[in-house]
């Protein structure tokens, strides 16, 4: 399937000349910002990882640790996470979710509902290598209820795969009963349908809720449930209803809260899904909001950190 990202690897690549660019970006007196924002956007990730090790081999530096000496606030955390590979950029942003006092729940809901299974197994056999722990034990440490046992049915990776046409009535039914129909929900009901069924199963069900109900589910979730279970469920239904919108209203969201902009999302967002499905979001963006992504990051960011952002939003859609 053709990538649906805004960064694509470039085609005349040669690690030890980007190498070269970077240590000569960052010698002497000041650093040219703009010749490093420039560089690393227009590489993929894999291209970025050759780059390390070339610059490694070239100077005897960890490029990261340079990189973090020369840089500085939201650009130097956006460039080091572009520096990242995605599995151990995921871990990280996981276990800085969960250490410490206080739980990050936006992280574990935005991670753990958008990722495909195959990756979420990824994530818990780097995290268990890089922190030598379990990533589910750490979850439950830090989370209780019906919001842990969803996100340990997600860390599970086992969703069901195509529709189960005779079941699509009585889970529909099922969720009906256990909210609306109901005084106090069952939100175990909830839980266990959307852990579990594919998809593609789940944009049945909510279609056929939609009949049954009068409503849309997400509606019903947000008049039946509260707190970080309703944003996990929400987060749940919107991903199976389209990824790229999901991402598209929390984009909009990290950036039109009133209240400052949302960097760690913004950033998060943009460097997880700028080799995915950047395009799409953008798409969505558009639709949903009736204005452009790059329109909203140039109005809420400035600098090199904006400059690096809009490259990898790569177009406007005004």
């Amino acid at each position: 399937m053709a990538s649906r990202g805004t960064v694509k690897p470039s085609g005349n690549f040669n690690a030890s000349a980007d190498a070269e660019v970077l240590h000569k970006a960052m010698k002497g007196l000041g650093t040219d910002e703009g010749a490093i924002l420039q560089l690393v956007t227009a590489r993929s990730n894999a291209q970025r990882q050759e780059i390390k090790a070339a610059y490694k081999t070239l100077f005897g530096k960890d490029l990261i640790h340079d990189l973090k000496g020369e840089l500085s606030g939201k650009f130097e955390t956006l460039i080091v996470a572009l520096m990242t590979p995605p599995i151990s950029y995921d871990v990280t942003c996981l276990h800085d979710a969960i250490k410490g006092a206080g739980t990050n729940e936006k992280v574990l809901v935005e991670v753990l509902a958008s990722r495909k299974p195959q990756q979420v197994k990824d994530i818990i056999a780097a995290y268990q290598k890089e922190y030598d722990r379990s990533l589910e034990a750490d979850v439950c440490g830090d989370t209780s209820g019906h919001f842990q046992r969803l996100l340990v049915i997600l860390l599970q990776a086992s969703r069901q795969t195509g529709i189960q046409q005779e079941l699509v009535e009585s889970d529909a039914q099922a969720l009906f009963k256990a909210g609306e129909q109901k005084f106090g929900t069952d939100e175990q009901s909830f839980v266990t349908i959307l852990g579990n069924r594919s998809t593609e199963h789940l944009r049945k069900v909510f279609d056929a809720y939609m009949k049954l109900s009068g409503y849309q589910i997400e509606e019903s979730i947000q008049r039946e449930t509260s707190g970080c279970l309703r944003d996990l469920l929400l987060a749940v239904v919107k991903c199976a209803r389209s990824v790229p919108a999901y991402f598209a209203e929390t984009l909009y969201k990290s950036m039109k809260q009133g209240a400052g902009t949302d960097d760690n999302t913004l950033i998060r967002v943009m460097v997880t899904r700028s080799e995915v499905d950047m395009l799409d979001i953008r798409a969505e963006f558009r639709r949903l909001f009736a204005c452009s992504l790059h329109s909203t990051i140039k109005g809420d960011t400035s600098g090199d950190y904006c400059k690096a952002l809009l490259l990898l939003c790569a177009g406007d859609d005004a």
